[in-house]
């Protein structure tokens, strides 16, 4: 890991250190080594310290790195897959689903957006399900999915005190149904606090939300919103089998 001249550089400095460092990274480091300090980094590559701090920030990002408070930073494993798109469609909780129901309660108040995808009235009551999807111990996605009320009208009992209970119910009430199919959308985003909270990361941190739309007898029956950390997930589709997440 030699000294560059970031001087003639016609990128910004912090960006051509981030890909100086990127290669370092693949060539002269091993996942979980920590780097050497701020100060000896900065003076390798003679640049400032603030410099040096944005090019780590964005490897970070980018899930290359990660800061251990009491370690430092140390080199991240790579992304692995994660399998988002089945070769058997099936409902949420189905056989063969490794995530976890959390919570659920019933609510009028739903995002625009999703509103629409369900196709629902202002005022119609809506089952909240959240989930989380665990791997290796460490929480990888968080997913809330609504559910038309009137989809499972008769399932659910109301007098559960147990939300993950109440949630499982839910579940369980949309095996009854006929699935027709589904559709899904994925995009970058911004941890909400909640999710970044389920996902042990700081509000705002970049993520990627799946979003699928599930249709039974002609109609949008439910719709998942899922948050995956973009720092160490990588979204499979087709039939390519999941990958252990966090592996090492």
């Amino acid at each position: 890991m030699g000294t560059t001249q970031l001087e003639t550089a016609p990128e910004p400095k912090y960006w051509h250190l981030r890909t100086v460092l990127s290669d370092a990274l693949d060539t002269e480091f091993a996942v979980g080594e920590i780097l050497p300090n701020e100060r000896d980094l900065a003076a390798r590559f003679g640049v400032a310290r603030a410099t040096l701090r944005q090019a780590l920030e964005q490897l970070e990002l980018e899930g290359r790195l990660q800061r251990r408070r009491g370690v430092g930073t140390t080199v991240a494993p790579p992304r692995v897959g994660v399998a988002v798109d089945p070769t058997c469609h099936t409902w949420p909780g189905a056989a063969g689903d490794d995530w976890q129901p959390v919570a659920a309660n019933r609510t009028d108040t739903v995002p625009v957006a999703v509103a629409r995808l369900l196709e629902s009235a202002p005022d119609e009551t809506v089952h909240i399900v959240r989930r989380s999807r665990v791997s290796a111990g460490q929480p990888v996605a968080a997913e809330l999915l609504y559910v038309r009320a009137g989809t499972v009208p008769d399932d659910v009992d109301e007098d559960t005190a147990d939300p993950a209970v109440r949630a499982r119910a839910v579940l369980r009430a949309l095996q009854a149904l006929d699935l027709d199919g589904q559709d899904r959308t994925v995009e970058l985003g911004s941890a909400r606090a909640e999710d970044a909270r389920q996902l042990d990361r700081l509000p705002g941190s970049p993520v990627l939300v799946v979003t699928t739309r599930y249709v039974s007898q002609g109609r949008a029956a439910a719709v998942a919103v899922s948050t995956y950390r973009a720092d160490t997930c990588r979204l499979t589709f087709g039939e390519q089998p999941a990958e252990p997440v966090l592996a090492g």
